[in-house]
């Protein structure tokens, strides 16, 4: 019963961000097949955008991990907007779009899986700190996933 436990606005949250990943896992298939898929990049950058900034909304008590991963997320979210609309991908602007491109929608993954490690009671009770090995496992697995893909895309991906 995950969802049935969140507020409103959390539930938002999670809703806008899950759109933000499955758009993203979408237009990064898209670029290692050589396909721009224009309306899904958008979703995706809209929805990235939306989860940073509702992610803001969160009551914050001092610097977190995950306030970093906003401001960072979201300095590397402008840079792929920049890469892909304002230099429209000319140039080494085409490696810049899919690195970062890539690197927004594995933050978005990497707060997946923290978040369900914290509050899927299965996986809480293989990693409770977020410490264990199983959980390094699984963010290693999906870095490693994410580090090929995106050189692949990048090799791949000319519009």
């Amino acid at each position: 019963m995950i969802f049935g436990a969140m507020d409103g606005y959390t539930l938002t949250h999670v809703i806008i961000s899950l759109i933000a990943i499955a758009s993203g896992g979408a237009v990064l298939v898209g670029m290692l097949y050589d396909r721009r898929l224009d309306r899904t990049t958008l979703l995706f950058v809209l929805f990235s955008a939306l989860t940073n900034l509702t992610g803001f909304g969160f009551p914050i008590t001092g610097q977190t991990p995950a306030l970093v991963l906003g401001v960072v997320s979201s300095i590397v979210l402008l840079v792929s907007i920049v890469a892909r609309y304002a230099m429209r991908m000319r140039g080494a602007w085409r490696t810049v779009y899919v690195v970062t491109a890539a690197m927004v929608l594995w933050f978005n993954v990497f707060v997946l899986i923290v978040q369900s490690f914290q509050k899927v009671p299965a996986l809480h009770a293989l990693a409770p700190t977020g410490a264990e090995l199983p959980f390094a496992a699984a963010q290693g697995v999906v870095l490693v996933a994410f580090i090929v893909s995106g050189l692949m895309a990048a090799m791949r991906f000319k519009p």
